[in-house]
C-alpha cells in the first residue's frame, strides 16, 4: 500500500513538473519589469501598429476590444482587411496619432475585463500609471523608429510570442520577413551602382496624407533592392522622413518615381495646378511614373512594405524579377502573415500593384 502511494505521489510530482508554469517576470520594450502570474486569455491592443502584431502571431481570439481608430479607417491596413469579425468587438479607447502615449479609455478598457494591455509607442511612466489604475499590467512593444523597418519588431514579436505563447509562430514570422528580405537583396545585390536608375518616392503618408513632396531617406521596399534612393541626397530634419522642396526634386530628376497610393490624389491634384512642374521632370516625361500601396499607416505594415518591394524590383530591375507575378506575391505574403489573401481588396480601394500613373489623362 505504501508503495501504491509513493507510486501516486511520484507520478503526480512528475505531471506537476512537466506542466511549464504561466507565471513569469517580464521585462517589456520600455525597460519596465513586472509580474504576469498566469498566461493572458483577454487581451487588448492600444497604439500603432499592436493589433498587427498580434494577428502575425495568430492571436486574435484573445482580443476583447479595439480602438474606434480601427472601424474609422478600414482601408490599407491588410490585418484589418483580413479580419473582419474584429469590427464586432467593442470599443476601448480612440486610437491614432492623438492618442500616442496617452492613457486610453480606462472605464472604456475595465468594462471588456483583459487581463492585459499591450501598448505601443507609450513611456514607462505612462503605462505603470495605467497598470497601477487599473491593476491591469501593460506591455509595451515597440517596432522602433516610425516609418522605417527597426530589427526591434523582432524583439517585440519574441516577447509578446513568449507571454501569449506563441514562440513557434514568432519565430516563423521573422524567419519569414527575413527570407523576404535575404530574396530581395540577392536578386539585386550584384547590379553596378552607375546601372541603377535614381529612384524617388513620393506622396509617404506621414501623420497624414501628402503630396509628393513627401519622402523618406530610409525607405524599406528601396533599402530591400539595393536601389539609389534619391531621398538619401536630402537632409532629413526628423528621422527619416523629409519634405523636398519642389526646385530640389527638380535638381534630382529621378529616372523613375513611384508615388505612394494614399497621397496620389493630392499629386494629381497638384499636377492639374502645376503641369509645368512635373513636365519638368524626366520620369514624368518619359511615363515612368507608378503606384506603390501605402504601408506608413499606423506605423509599418511590413506585409505591404514587402509586396511594395517585389514591385520596384519588378518596375526598375525587371530582368531580376520576371519570374514574379506581383498579385501572387502578394497573397502569399499576406496569406502567410495574416491567414487570409488581401491582394483583391488592396486593388480595390488602391489600384493594380505597380501600375503606370499618367497624368493629364
Amino acid at each position: 500500500m505504501r508503495v501504491k502511494c509513493v507510486l501516486v505521489l511520484l507520478i503526480m510530482f512528475s505531471i506537476i513538473s512537466a506542466s511549464p508554469t504561466s507565471a513569469m517576470t517580464v521585462k517589456d520594450m520600455a525597460g519596465r519589469t513586472f509580474d504576469l502570474k498566469a498566461e493572458p486569455q483577454r487581451i487588448i491592443c492600444v497604439g500603432p501598429g499592436a493589433l498587427r502584431l498580434i494577428t502575425y502571431l495568430k492571436a486574435l481570439d484573445r482580443v476583447v476590444g479595439i480602438e474606434s481608430m480601427e472601424k474609422q479607417f478600414p482601408t490599407g491596413r491588410p490585418y484589418w482587411i483580413a479580419n473582419p469579425q474584429l469590427k464586432t468587438l467593442p470599443i476601448i479607447g480612440p486610437g491614432g496619432a492623438g492618442a500616442i502615449n496617452k492613457k486610453p479609455d480606462m472605464e472604456a478598457v475595465l468594462r471588456v475585463r483583459p487581463d492585459l494591455i499591450i501598448a505601443t509607442y507609450m513611456e514607462a511612466g505612462v503605462a505603470d500609471a495605467v497598470a497601477r489604475t487599473l491593476s491591469i499590467p501593460v506591455l509595451v512593444l515597440s517596432y522602433g523608429e516610425l516609418a522605417v523597418f527597426d530589427e526591434m519588431v523582432f524583439d517585440s514579436l519574441r516577447l509578446a510570442g513568449k507571454i501569449l505563447n506563441r514562440q513557434a509562430r514568432a519565430e516563423e514570422v521573422i524567419d519569414f520577413i527575413k527570407g523576404i528580405r535575404k530574396d530581395l537583396s540577392q536578386r539585386t545585390a550584384d547590379i553596378a551602382e552607375d546601372a541603377k536608375p535614381g529612384v524617388y518616392v513620393g506622396g509617404i503618408g506621414y501623420r497624414g496624407t501628402h503630396g509628393i513632396e513627401s519622402t523618406q531617406r530610409d525607405y524599406i521596399p528601396l533599402d530591400w533592392n539595393n536601389a539609389v534612393n534619391l531621398a538619401q541626397q536630402v537632409k532629413a530634419t526628423i528621422g527619416s522622413h523629409v519634405m523636398v522642396d519642389k526646385e530640389v526634386l527638380l535638381s534630382l530628376n529621378p529616372d523613375v518615381i513611384f508615388i505612394d497610393s494614399a497621397g496620389l490624389p493630392l499629386v494629381q491634384e497638384d499636377y492639374r495646378r502645376k503641369p509645368d512642374f512635373y513636365q519638368g521632370l524626366k520620369a514624368t516625361r518619359e511615363n515612368r511614373v507608378y503606384t506603390l500601396y501605402p504601408f506608413n499607416f499606423y506605423t509599418t505594415n511590413i506585409d505591404t512594405a514587402m509586396a511594395d518591394g517585389y514591385a520596384i524590383g519588378k518596375i526598375i530591375f525587371a530582368e531580376r524579377f520576371a519570374d514574379v507575378d506581383l498579385p501572387k506575391k502578394a497573397d502569399e505574403i499576406y496569406t502567410f502573415l495574416l491567414g487570409k489573401p488581401v491582394y483583391e481588396q488592396m486593388q480595390k480601394d488602391f489600384g493594380p500593384l505597380g501600375q503606370a500613373v499618367r497624368f493629364g489623362g
